[in-house]
Formats: structure tokens, C-alpha cells, sequence
């Protein structure tokens, strides 16, 4: 187990952070009214503090973990993934919720109920649950108190790593989510990770990691995660786009993957980038288990806000001491510090998302700047306008021609000096940074956003 680490993280964090999905179906009414509920303050990597202030039940906002206390007590709890203990969990038995490293006096606990993902509806009377308990002398199963709809109670013995498993026999069924992530690189296309889970955090949590530590690099799609139609191990779904993409594999059979070191994913690819539906749906019955309608604005802007709040973060001391200079002084002296450099900055190559900035704010001159400025051949443009009826997208392509045109020539420098000289108010405002677009673009991992007044 990770040590613990006290440093507080701001709130916005739980967020970004958080791996919780709320869901209940209809055979799962939402019970433990008459517990409190507190939120946890949130350390860092992932570790959560709950304070409480004396004898009661109370639950966390953020795990939906149920913490029966017997006096004041802190208690330090975080999700833990299952795979670590893939070997200890045999047959019969199998994961029944997430898993959890709880730290506290264990005698100021009496209980603790943890979450699960599963749907009982009507086979409570053939599930057995157990809590599986890693103690310094080994793994073991211990008995539960009770268990709902929603939690599996158990009486604390010690506290280290403990969480819910089940034994059934009828088929398991589980409330289930879908995960979408989107790779990031500078082709127009699209390319993206659908990851099929039970509602579970550990594995959740696991399919985070997995694709924070992929060679490529991806961001999360904000899209309702949480299935309509209950997930059964053995089943096989086919996720289906609208229009037509590439999806490898057409199919899967569906697994409660969470003890499984590697997570798999469905890999949807689509050449060019226009909105679309994906819809899983089980072949047995044809039924749509999850569905989804992705914008071209649900990446786009989110990797800006990305952007934003990673140059928030870094450039609060640059940008107090530049606050009262004008933009054109800030500009050029932002021009100067990069040419003085080593020349990584300026050889830094243009994002999409940059490209599509730029193009959004590009006016009715943009042919003109295609011919004269980024020195494309006439049959170039009419290439791309054949192939695409919306404005916005043309000028992206337009770019993106002159782009692969220049190569590593296409720089944030160069696209300035191209279009330096461009007689469009649009342009020129864009140029002198009234538009935060350009100067952003410019000044690549400094990320320095000028209007006309001020530096932010």
C-alpha cells in the first residue's frame, strides 16, 4: 500500500480526481437515508479525510463508503485496485465492489459498509457476500452482517486493504459504465478508447492509470457514462457508430475485468472529424445498453480548457509582473525571449486544437490568405471545399494542407510571418492578440494570453 500523504488539494480536484458514477436501476431504490452525509477532504494521490465530530453513522459523498463511529475520529481511506490481488480471489468468489485501504483506530470503528456494483433484483436469496481482508499474515474471507441493495455490511476486526466479494449461483448482473477517451496527436482524425466497466471504482480507477501510462496521450470525454441495461458476464455487445467507422473489435464478450492487470478497449477511428453516435448494444436482444452523441466541440474545447487551466497554473508569477504592460511591449518581448533561446520553443510544432482556434477566427479573407500568404495551389482549396460543406472545417484543412506543406517548418513563427502582413482587420486582430488566439499559439508551453488592455 501507498504511503499516505497529508498535503490538501483544492476542491475543484474531486472532480477531476473522482471516479465516482452514481447510479441506481429500479430494482436498486437508493437506501441509508437516515445516515449523515459528510464530504471528505481530499489529499493528494487519490487519499480522502473525513473528520466527524462524534458517535454516529456517516457517509462519504465521494465513495459512498458508510462509516459507523463510535467517538471523534479521523479516518483516512482511498481506492485501491483489485488486480494487485488477482491470485487471492478463486473461484467461486468474485468481485462484488470496489476496494478500499481504510487507516483509523479500528476501535473507534464498529462498522463499515462498502459499495457495490452489482444488481441483486431478485437473487438476494442466492448471493453470498463476503469482505475480502489482507491482514500481515495473509489474505482472508470474512463473514458479513447484512447487506442491501446498494452496500455489504461489515463488523471492523483490523483495518488494511478490504472490500466486498460475492459468491452466486445464478448469473451476476452489474450495473455497468462506459468510458470514452480521445487520442490526442496532430492528424484531423479521429481516434478513440471506449472502455466497457462495471460500475465499480477500482476499475475505473485502473482504466485511468491505463491510459495515463499509454505511449500515446488521450483526455476523457465527458459524455453519461452509466449503462441503461444491466451488464451479464458471457453476454456479447457490439458498439455501433453512426455513421459508419472503423471499430476493432466489431464485438466483445463482456468480463468483469477488474482483476485484470490489463483493461480491454473497443478502438473506434474515423477519418475525418464529424459528429457521431456510438451505441452499445447486446446482440442477444438487440436492446441499446448505452448510447452517446459526440460533438466536435466535446474535444475541442475541452483540451482548450485543459490548455487554460494548465497555463493558469503555471504562469500566475509571469503574468503579475507583466500585468501592466501594453500587449505590443508584452509581445515583443515574449518574441524576443524566444528567438534569444535555444530554439525548442519556436520550433515547436502547431497543435489541431490551435489550428482550429486560429480557423474559427479566420473571416471572409481566408481564401485569399490561402493563395497569397500560405502559398497553396488553387486546386488545393477547391479540393478541400468539394469535400466539406462547413466553413469552420475548410479553413482547419486549409491549415492543415499548409502544415503538412511546411512540415517542421510549420511553426507557430512561421505561421506569423505568413501572416503578418495581411491586409484583414480579422487577421490583424487575431495577430495583435485580441482574440487570444495567436499569441497562445506563439509562445507554445508559455502560454501567455494577451487582450487589448491587459495581460490576464
Amino acid at each position: 500500500v501507498e504511503e499516505w500523504e497529508d498535503k490538501e488539494l483544492p476542491t475543484q480536484h474531486f472532480n477531476s480526481e473522482s471516479n465516482k458514477i452514481q447510479s441506481h436501476c429500479e430494482h436498486c431504490n437508493a437506501e441509508n437515508k437516515h445516515n449523515e452525509l459528510v464530504t471528505p477532504r481530499l489529499l493528494s494521490r487519490g487519499q480522502f479525510l473525513l473528520k466527524v465530530d462524534g458517535e454516529g453513522t456517516y457517509q462519504c459523498t465521494e465513495t459512498g463508503l458508510i462509516f459507523e463511529v463510535n467517538r471523534k475520529v479521523d479516518i483516512k481511506y482511498c481506492v485501491l485496485s483489485w488486480s494487485k490481488y488477482s491470485d487471492l480471489i478463486v473461484k467461486p468468489w468474485a468481485v462484488g465492489g470496489p476496494l478500499f485501504d481504510v487507516k483509523c483506530d479500528p476501535l473507534c470503528l464498529t462498522s463499515i459498509q462498502f459499495p457495490h456494483s452489482l444488481c441483486l433484483g431478485h437473487q438476494d436469496a442466492n448471493m453470498t457476500f463476503k469482505v475480502f481482508h489482507v491482514k500481515s499474515t495473509g489474505a482472508s474471507l470474512e463473514y458479513t452482517v447484512d447487506h442491501s441493495a446498494t452496500h455489504v455490511k461489515w463488523r471492523v476486526s483490523s483495518l488494511s486493504p478490504v472490500g466486498p466479494v460475492i459468491q452466486s449461483e445464478e448469473t451476476v448482473f452489474h450495473h455497468g459504465a462506459v468510458i470514452l477517451y480521445k487520442a490526442i496527436d496532430h492528424n484531423p482524425s479521429l481516434s478513440f478508447r471506449v472502455y466497457v466497466a462495471t460500475n465499480n471504482e477500482s476499475f475505473i480507477k485502473d482504466i485511468s492509470k491505463s491510459v495515463k501510462h499509454s505511449s500515446k496521450k488521450f483526455m476523457k470525454i465527458d459524455k453519461p457514462p452509466v449503462c441503461q441495461k444491466l451488464l451479464q458476464n458471457g453476454k456479447k455487445y457490439r458498439l455501433i457508430s453512426e455513421p459508419e467507422a472503423e471499430i476493432t473489435p466489431e464485438e466483445i464478450e463482456f468480463v468483469d475485468g477488474s482483476l485484470l492487470k490489463l483493461k480491454s478497449y473497443i478502438e473506434v477511428y474515423l477519418e475525418q472529424p464529424v459528429e457521431f453516435k456510438l451505441l452499445l448494444v447486446e446482440m442477444d436482444s438487440e436492446e441499446i445498453v448505452w448510447k452517446a452523441k459526440l460533438r466536435e466541440c466535446d474535444w475541442v474545447q475541452q483540451n482548450r480548457n485543459q490548455n487554460i487551466s494548465k497555463s493558469c497554473t503555471s504562469g500566475n508569477r509571469r503574468r503579475k509582473r507583466s500585468s501592466s504592460l501594453p500587449d505590443e511591449m508584452v509581445y515583443d518581448k515574449r518574441m524576443k525571449q524566444i528567438d534569444s533561446s535555444d530554439g525548442v520553443k519556436t520550433k515547436t510544432l502547431l497543435t489541431d486544437t490551435q489550428l482550429f482556434n486560429l480557423a474559427e477566427k479566420l473571416g471572409k479573407e481566408w481564401l485569399k490568405i490561402a493563395i497569397a500568404n500560405l502559398k497553396l495551389n488553387i486546386s488545393e482549396i477547391d479540393a478541400i471545399r468539394e469535400k466539406e460543406d462547413n466553413v469552420t472545417i475548410s479553413k482547419f484543412k486549409m491549415l492543415k494542407k499548409w502544415q503538412e506543406k511546411e512540415q517542421s517548418n510549420a511553426t507557430a513563427q512561421n505561421l506569423c510571418n505568413c501572416l503578418k502582413n495581411v491586409d484583414s482587420v480579422e487577421v490583424q486582430d487575431v495577430l495583435r492578440g485580441k482574440q487570444k488566439i495567436i499569441l497562445v499559439i506563439y509562445l507554445g508551453s508559455s502560454c501567455v494570453f494577451v487582450n487589448s488592455k491587459s495581460v490576464l
